[in-house]
C-alpha cells in the first residue's frame, strides 16, 4: 500500500524559511518522479516543484522564482522542499505527489499525500 507522509508545515513569518519532507513507502521510490503541489482555499491545486527519478532534473512553477528547492534522497525514500523568502501568498496546503512519468498536472498524479498546512503571516 502506497503511503506519502508530509511533515514540516506550520506557521512562519513573511521572509522566513521552511523545509517540507515527504516520506514514501509502498512503491519503488527511485523509479518515480516526485513533486509538490499546493492548494489555497477556493483555488485549484497548483504545481510547485518536481524532480525526476534522475535526481539532477528539476522543474518549478513560475511563481517560485528561485525561492524553492526540491531534492530527494533515494536511500531514505524521501523528497524535500526547501522554501525561502516566503510570502503570505505562499499560504496553502502543500501536497506531496508521486508519478511514474513526470507531470506538472495535478489530475495526472498517481499518488498523493494527505497534505501539510503552510501558513505565512505578514
Amino acid at each position: 500500500q502506497v503511503h506519502l507522509v508530509e511533515s514540516g508545515g506550520g506557521l512562519v513569518q513573511a521572509g522566513g524559511s521552511m523545509r517540507l519532507s515527504c516520506a514514501a513507502s509502498g512503491f519503488t521510490f527511485s523509479e518515480y518522479a516526485m513533486g509538490w503541489f499546493r492548494q489555497a482555499p477556493g483555488k485549484e491545486r497548483d504545481f510547485v516543484a518536481g524532480i525526476w527519478s534522475v535526481e539532477t532534473i528539476t522543474r518549478y512553477g513560475d511563481f517560485v522564482k528561485g525561492r524553492f528547492t526540491i531534492s530527494r534522497d533515494n536511500a531514505k525514500n524521501t523528497v524535500y522542499l526547501q522554501m525561502n523568502s516566503l510570502t503570505p501568498e505562499d499560504t496553502a496546503v502543500y501536497y506531496c505527489a508521486a508519478v511514474l512519468t513526470f507531470t506538472n498536472v495535478a489530475r495526472q498524479v498517481d499518488y498523493w499525500g494527505q497534505g501539510t498546512q503552510v501558513t505565512v503571516s505578514s
